[in-house]
C-alpha cells in the first residue's frame, strides 16, 4: 500500500491534470509511479521535462530503458525493474537484453561500457576513478554520452528514490528472474564496478 497517496487522474485539477492527460496520451494509462509524482505538480512537471529533455538526446530509447534496468537493479527498486522492463520491451528490446542489462551485459560493446559506466556513476556515487572514465574513453564514448548516462542515472535514481519513500504499488507485470552478479547487486569490492569477463 502506498505512504503517499496515488492521485485519480479523472478528479485532478489544474497543472496536474495537464501533466497526467500528457502522460496517458503518450503511455495509454497512467502509472502508479506518475499518481504518486503528481502530489507535486513541480516534480511531475520537472521529471517529466528532464526525461523529455533526455530523449531528444545521443542516447537511443533502448540504451537509455537498459541503463533505468541497470540503475533500478541496482537500488532495488522492484516499481522500477518491472517498469522498464516493460517499457524496454515497447522500444524494442528483446528478453535476452532486459535480462542482460539488469546484469550490466550488452551484445554491443558501446553499449555495454555504456552500462558499466552508469554502473560506476550509482555505485561510486558520480565519483569516478581513471579506470572507469578511461575505460568509457577507451569505448570510444563521446563527452555527450558521458554527460547523457550520468543524466540518465540521475533521472531513474530520482523515480527509484520516489518509490522507495512511497511504496509505490506495482501496476506493471513482473520481468523474469535473473541471476545478477554480486558487484551489481551488493557493490563494489574491487573499487572499480566493471563487470568480471
Amino acid at each position: 500500500m502506498n505512504r503517499i497517496h496515488q492521485l485519480d487522474p479523472a478528479t485532478a485539477t489544474g497543472k496536474t491534470k495537464q501533466l497526467l492527460d500528457g502522460v496517458k496520451a503518450k503511455l495509454g494509462v497512467v502509472p502508479n509511479l506518475f499518481r504518486v509524482f503528481g502530489n507535486s505538480p513541480a516534480a511531475l512537471e520537472g521529471y517529466l521535462g528532464f526525461s523529455g529533455a533526455l530523449a531528444g538526446g545521443a542516447l537511443s530509447a533502448k540504451v537509455r530503458e537498459q541503463i533505468a534496468l541497470v540503475v533500478a537493479e541496482i537500488n532495488d527498486c522492484g516499481y522500477c525493474r518491472n517498469a522498464h522492463a516493460f517499457i524496454g520491451g515497447k522500444v524494442g528490446l528483446s528478453e535476452r537484453e532486459i535480462a542482460d542489462a539488469r546484469r550490466v551485459v550488452a551484445a554491443d560493446p558501446r553499449t555495454e561500457a555504456i552500462l558499466n559506466l552508469a554502473r560506476s556513476v550509482v555505485m561510486q556515487r558520480g565519483k569516478l576513478g581513471a579506470a572507469e572514465f578511461q575505460a568509457a574513453r577507451a569505448a570510444n564514448l563521446s563527452d555527450a554520452e558521458i554527460v547523457e548516462t550520468t543524466a540518465n542515472v540521475a533521472l531513474n535514481i530520482f523515480s527509484n528514490y520516489v518509490n522507495h519513500v512511497a511504496l509505490t504499488v506495482v501496476d506493471f507485470p513482473e520481468p523474469k528472474p535473473v541471476a545478477v552478479d554480486a558487484a551489481t547487486a551488493e557493490g563494489c569490492d574491487s573499487g572499480t564496478c566493471a563487470r568480471p569477463h
